[in-house]
């Protein structure tokens, strides 16, 4: 699993969140280090600690919590109740987490109260996707609901909330999930992975010729977003 979040091919239903998450992530953890030196990180429902090694070049820790009995987490405990001192953590990831916690406001002023001065929240979370109860899934934003979220929640340095992929790769998702579904319950799920592949790969292409279908505004759906929540020095 952990392979394939690092590389996740274009015949993964999934791809128009994995690809654009894993590509941030890589260029988040290289600037973390160009403006902080070695830092320090909270992995917030760390599961397999996947992007680990996104990260690892550049820290001086790496700390995964997550809310069950994990043997990859290194302390436990819910997004709403952080087991971690006040500021003790340069950067703080929380990945696909917001959507499933009890709490959302709770949950960002917990990410906000460990982040040290000038260090910053790096979360993602979806704006359109299936039902995915693992063990609970409550939440959809907008671009607009995630900032609101995290302004109103607690105070920051700035907030900035984009789009991880466009309308189109949206869209592509969707029947790529229902494609890779209907194969499966046949038995022949492997013969979906290119019609998947070809899916994605045009959702994309279409998306890169209009910035109109890649921004958030009336009429666009967004399949996940990713918000950078910096904190004053």
């Amino acid at each position: 699993m952990a392979d394939v979040r690092l590389h996740p091919p274009r015949s993964l239903p999934t791809y128009a969140v994995r690809a654009p998450l894993v590509r941030w992530l890589a260029a988040e953890a290289r600037r973390a280090h160009e403006e902080l030196g070695r830092y320090r990180v909270l992995d917030v429902g760390c599961g397999a600690k996947p992007y680990e090694p996104l990260f690892a070049p550049f820290v001086e820790s790496y700390v995964g919590v997550d809310p069950v009995d994990n043997p990859h987490a290194d302390l436990r405990g819910s997004v709403e109740e952080l087991p971690a001192a006040d500021g003790s953590f340069d950067v703080v990831l929380c990945t696909q987490v917001l959507e499933h916690c009890d709490d959302p406001r709770r949950a960002v002023s917990e990410l906000r109260r460990v982040t040290a001065p000038g260090g910053r929240v790096l979360a993602t979370t979806h704006g359109v996707m299936v039902y995915h109860p693992s063990p609970a899934d409550y939440w959809r934003w907008t671009h607009a609901g995630l900032e609101k979220l995290f302004t109103e929640s607690a105070s920051w340095a700035s907030v900035k909330v984009t789009p991880a992929s466009g309308t189109t790769a949206c869209l592509g998702m969707i029947v790529s999930l229902y494609l890779d579904l209907a194969f499966k319950r046949g038995g022949l799920r492997r013969l979906a992975r290119p019609l998947v592949a070809a899916t994605n790969t045009l959702a994309e292409a279409i998306d890169a010729r209009s910035p109109r279908l890649r921004e958030p505004g009336p009429g666009t759906l967004h399949a996940n977003y990713h918000v950078v929540a910096e904190v004053p020095q």
